[in-house]
């Protein structure tokens, strides 16, 4: 996994109004837990920036007075008008700590089916994987090469050592759909 720092303050008031006033400062709440205690704290907006808007998976070093933590992305929160983060959930992790999170998939080569004059399509844009937090990669890495016309690969397909993948198997991930136009020519012959 990639690696992003924050340093961020321990809450001193908690409360809804405590949060909003943060929030007018530019500031995001959060909350760490998982490990020995739950830490409330913020932390500027702009720091998050990274984390939030990536494709790929994040380590979190997190700073809060002093104290070091490390930490993943659990659950983020926006506000519903303006799009404003408004809160983070990070879970503490260790090495060997069994976590369950989201892994980014990129999907690599050109569809044969493409070439064919078909549509690649990517129904499946993350994959939700458990297991020890040094397994995690940044992203998972599909070839599509030798997808055809009308073909699919689907989470099975998927190896990853030392992680168990908890999405369904028969999920499709990328297929190549067949336009309209290549149909009738394909039945024809």
């Amino acid at each position: 996994m990639k690696v992003t720092e924050i340093v961020g303050f321990k809450r001193a008031n908690l409360g809804r109004q405590a949060a909003q006033e943060l929030r007018a400062e530019g500031m995001v709440p959060g909350i760490l837990y998982g490990g020995e205690e739950q830490v409330s704290f913020y932390a500027p907006a702009y720091l998050f920036r990274p984390l939030i808007f990536t494709t790929e998976a994040y380590e979190v070093k997190l700073t809060i007075d002093g104290k070091s933590y490390t930490a993943i992305l659990q659950d983020k929160q926006f506000h519903p008008v303006n799009d404003l983060l408004v809160h983070v959930d990070l879970l503490e992790i260790t090495p060997e700590k069994i976590i369950t999170t989201y892994i980014p998939i990129k999907l690599t080569g050109t569809a044969i089916g493409a070439k064919q004059g078909g549509k690649l399509v990517q129904t499946l844009r993350k994959l939700r994987v458990k297991g020890p937090a040094k397994a995690i990669p940044n992203f998972v890495n599909l070839d599509v090469t030798n997808l055809g016309l009308g073909k699919a690969i689907k989470v099975k397909a998927i190896e990853l050592p030392d992680l168990t993948i908890l999405d369904s198997e028969a999920n499709p991930v990328a297929s190549v759909t067949i336009p309209r136009a290549l149909r009738g020519t394909l039945q024809a012959s």
